[in-house]
């Protein structure tokens, strides 16, 4: 059904590889890739800033604002988010190593790492006692690399960012990551 976006994005754009790996990322954040008009909507879009699979997947992420909203939300109607303090959102943005646009690199000295994830796990845990299961909020720049640390030690938790909750979602912050 959309073979013209596809004829007019690959290769031009990005080749079948890249499109399967944006896709995969997806996948891999249990993200249905059912919607596939605005998948590749997104991707084409993106080509135009960066050719950085993990750049176009993130633009596709905020794209998909609402479906992922949607499936973030608990019977209450509510997302129920926990978010990063303004020094750790920081300390993530200073660590990242690499030019902008390109794939880049989290260079986090180890000690910061196991303190943030010490943090993190201490944050899950009170609000798993009081019954919630929340959603990690960082800023769109860092996601994916807060995700990458927080998927080794909590595999089923989600990470979002600003960009990807929707206008018309309903949030309440539980807690802050300190």
């Amino acid at each position: 059904d959309q073979q013209r976006l596809i004829t007019d994005m690959i290769p031009s754009q990005l080749s079948y590889g890249g499109v399967q790996r944006v896709l995969q990322n997806l996948l891999a954040e249990r993200i249905s890739i059912r919607d596939l008009p605005t998948i590749l909507e997104g991707i084409s879009e993106a080509c135009g800033h960066s050719r950085s699979v993990q750049q176009i997947t993130e633009h596709v992420r905020a794209r998909l604002a609402r479906q992922i909203s949607d499936m973030h939300t608990n019977e209450a109607g509510i997302i129920p988010l926990l978010t990063l303090s303004p020094e750790w959102e920081q300390a993530f943005a200073e660590a990242l190593a690499g030019p902008s646009g390109e794939e880049r690199q989290l260079a986090m000295p180890p000690s910061k790492l196991q303190q943030f994830i010490g943090a993190v796990r201490g944050a899950y845990e009170r609000q798993a006692q009081a019954g919630e299961a929340p959603v990690l909020l960082t800023s769109p720049a860092i996601r994916p690399y807060v995700r990458a640390i927080v998927e080794r030690f909590m595999p089923h938790s989600s990470v979002l960012s600003q960009s990807e909750t929707s206008p018309k979602a309903r949030i309440k912050t539980l807690g802050r990551i300190a």
